[in-house]
């Protein structure tokens, strides 16, 4: 699994994301990781991109959440909020986590808001 990134987002903006957990058929091992993007017009459209290039690494996927992200590089914050129609709110602390790793210099906060 090392050679998946916990995390791949835009570098700017505020764009949606979700919460993704990784697992080998049959394994017991599983990971979660976090993607996002302006490209994405919806939630789906993220999992649909994200799914194919886990299957080819022998993962399987399962979607956990998802809502936006308000990345700014500039004064390195980065605020987790909202939720996916489709998926459902994904645990922003978990996310928060996730983020903390590569983003060690940052602030980074979440909250239930929808805006």
């Amino acid at each position: 699994m090392a050679a998946v990134r916990d995390v791949e987002i835009d570098p700017e903006g505020t764009f949606k994301y979700i919460l993704v957990r990784l697992q080998r058929p049959g394994g017991a091992e599983q990971r979660d990781i976090v993607r996002g993007t302006k490209a994405a017009e919806f939630h789906n459209h993220i999992f649909e991109k994200v799914n194919p290039e886990m299957e080819k690494l022998g993962y399987e996927c399962k979607c956990l959440g998802g809502g936006k992200i308000e990345h700014n590089s500039k004064d390195k914050k980065i605020r987790v909020f909202g939720l996916s129609t489709g998926y459902g709110k994904a645990d922003h602390s978990v996310t928060v986590e996730i983020l903390k790793k590569e983003y060690t210099d940052y602030e980074i906060t979440w909250s239930d808001d929808k805006n």
